[in-house]
């Protein structure tokens, strides 16, 4: 699938005071410290992981073990030389269960049809309503832009929200960073900001997937690519 902007990087729709504890999908995307390609290298179409990228491989699926509100998809992420993508499910553990998501607000019911098209079954979250959601008061969202980068805060300047997207994230790379620099010896490994984008529909999910999966197929047409003509995915965001 080919690298859609409007889609895979959109930059200036984030909802004001969106509250991202609240149960849904969401598209990240994370780079690496001054775009370099600490991951491994796309061969023949295919991701050939280095040893750091296989931590942060094998860091992402154990961040779902750990928290259990998250759950996650080893096909539903990629590696890539000098970032990575996923789909994070935030699911409500107070009530609802883990069978529905609640989001409120503009959304669809997802059915097992189609909502997992790599294995053919059923989504362990397939029922769940993917919709806009209800517009809160997160300190997170507060100010900013959906699918904008965004960084996190100097230590003191904010409190994160428990149990929210940027508080997944933090804590993924914080385990990434602690491995690296035990087993590698290295601790310059993520560009500070974060890309996330709120996924709204089955089809949307669905595109999304697709893109994920094809990515070491187009990863000459990557705008995150060394020779990609400057834009504004592949400059400074801090």
């Amino acid at each position: 699938m080919k690298y859609d902007p409007q889609i895979h990087h959109r930059r200036s729709m984030r909802l004001n005071g969106y509250d991202y504890t609240l149960p849904g999908a969401y598209f990240v995307t994370m780079v690496t410290w001054r775009r370099e390609q600490l991951f491994g290298t796309v061969v023949n179409g295919e991701m050939q992981l280095s040893a750091l990228g296989k931590i942060v491989q094998a860091e992402w699926l154990r961040s779902a073990e750990i928290r259990k509100e998250i759950r996650l998809f080893e096909d539903e992420f990629v590696v890539m030389p000098n970032h990575v993508h996923g789909i994070v499910w935030i699911v409500d553990i107070n009530g609802v269960g883990t069978d529905a998501i609640g989001v409120g607000g503009v959304g669809m019911d997802v059915g097992a049809d189609g909502v997992r098209p790599r294995n053919g079954g059923v989504h362990p979250m397939s029922g769940m309503n993917m919709g806009a959601g209800v517009i809160g008061e997160n300190q997170e969202g507060a100010g900013r832009e959906e699918g904008a980068y965004h960084a996190p805060q100097p230590e003191g300047t904010f409190r994160r929200t428990s149990k929210s997207l940027g508080s997944f994230i933090a804590g993924f790379k914080a385990s990434v960073t602690s491995r690296a620099k035990r087993e590698l010896n290295i601790d310059s490994i993520w560009q500070r900001n974060y890309h996330d984008h709120i996924i709204r529909s089955e089809a949307e999910f669905t595109d999304i997937w697709k893109y994920i999966d094809s990515n070491p197929l187009h990863w000459n047409e990557d705008q995150l690519h060394p020779s990609a003509a400057p834009n504004r995915f592949n400059q400074d965001n801090s």
